[in-house]
């Protein structure tokens, strides 16, 4: 079955991207491991909060790719240790985050099992350009009659 897109409209162009970032999004999301917190910060700053306890910030990687925000962590499991019981799951993870237009990251810390994540907005700025419009017999790029 064909799967219908949220942005099947022929006012949306360029959207691809965004679709893309839902079906990671929505690809991420099944995996609930590690349990996270999104904060509101103030009027231009998020605080993502993960429970890694158990990780060290050796274990940890926090990377920006494209438009996404990656938190990976694998643990070393210590070969001299023998475990009578082991509950305490040694879990490789990585959890995704798209991030929209203008969110940075700034600033990430490891404290007492909780890495958080710091992310602000920088301040939007006003883009406005005016299109020229020529005549039919104007040329474009410097090609007469190239309407492309």
């Amino acid at each position: 079955m064909a799967r219908l897109s949220v942005f099947n409209s022929p006012l949306l162009l360029g959207f691809d991207q965004f679709e893309r970032a839902l079906d990671r999004v929505t690809k991420a999301t099944a995996d609930g491991y590690p349990p996270y917190n999104v904060e509101q910060r103030g009027d231009n700053a998020l605080r993502i909060t993960l429970a890694v306890a158990g990780f060290t910030m050796d274990d940890l990687a926090v990377q920006i790719e494209d438009n996404q925000l990656i938190i990976r962590g694998k643990q070393s499991d210590d070969k001299d240790r023998i475990y009578l019981h082991r509950g305490i799951a040694a879990r490789q993870f990585q959890r995704s985050f798209v991030l929209a237009d203008g969110i940075e990251v700034a600033g990430a810390w490891l404290e007492n099992g909780l890495l958080h994540v710091d992310l602000a907005r920088r301040a939007a700025e006003q883009r406005v350009k005016r299109v020229e419009i020529r005549g039919s017999g104007s040329p474009i790029n410097g090609k007469a009659g190239d309407h492309e």
